[in-house]
């Protein structure tokens, strides 16, 4: 990716301070983020989540709404629940407590992977003028001797390779981020995953693969917007409804 030139750069070491100046807003059921300049944009959760979300239905479907809620809830939990436990053990801030032996057993098995990143920012929010999205990214770092994203995860299972492709979507914007408000380019994606049972999978890859694809999701959610904002104004106004298109549209 070629660093695009940011308007007032920051200092990667920076980061983290960046969030101090940036709004975070919910809006029927979807997050948003105002920038320092005042532009509100959608977090990049909320955009890269078009790829599962017809795979999410299907699945909700499949176990009942009821059951879906439930372990949605309990996934959510556990994830935020272990993020604080590795977030807290590379800043070394305090002893990690744990509420049970499955988080324990979890940690274990991801420390050795923590103990191998040299963290530069965690959970610092940041933002994209070109790509017009937010958010907040788990760890910049050092992976290796490569300057990194690295984001982390829970699952109750293993996980197959494809399934990081969502992953890698989400990074990908965090390196462009990181781009545009350093000049710093990051070289590769990390994602590293707690397992329970005491396991931990790492799934690398290269952004510059998954850039033309982002951007492919970030004009598909674009168009989403501007088909329930044709359909809003329709449903205000019945008569657009049923008034014939005119000629320049149908030609």
């Amino acid at each position: 990716m070629k660093p695009i030139e940011p308007k007032t750069p920051i200092s990667i070491n920076d980061l983290e301070q960046l969030q101090e100046s940036m709004t975070r807003v919910s809006e029927d059921g979807k997050r948003y983020y105002q920038t320092p300049e005042g532009n509100k944009y959608p977090s990049v959760t909320t955009v890269t989540s078009l790829l599962t979300k017809d795979h999410i239905k299907l699945w909700r479907k499949r176990v009942g709404e009821e059951k879906a809620n439930k372990i949605s809830a309990g996934a959510a939990k556990r994830g935020t629940r272990m993020h604080n436990i590795f977030e807290t053990y590379l800043r070394g801030e305090e002893p990690v407590f744990f509420d049970n032996i499955m988080e324990s057993s979890m940690f274990e098995a991801v420390v050795p992977v923590l103990d191998s990143i040299l963290p530069i920012a965690l959970e610092a929010g940041m933002y994209s003028d070109s790509l017009q999205m937010a958010g907040q990214v788990d760890c910049v770092g050092v992976w290796g001797d490569e300057l990194a994203i690295i984001d982390f995860k829970t699952s109750s299972k293993p996980k197959e390779e494809y399934m990081a492709d969502g992953w890698f979507h989400q990074m990908t914007a965090y390196a462009i981020m990181v781009e545009e408000l350093t000049g710093e380019v990051i070289d590769t994606i990390v994602a590293v995953v707690g397992v329970d049972g005491g396991y931990c999978q790492v799934f690398e890859a290269d952004p510059r693969e998954y850039v033309d694809k982002l951007y492919g999701l970030r004009n598909q959610y674009r168009t989403l917007l501007s088909q329930i904002a044709d359909l809003l104004i329709a449903l205000s106004y019945p008569c657009l409804l049923y008034t014939s298109p005119s000629p320049r549209d149908r030609g």
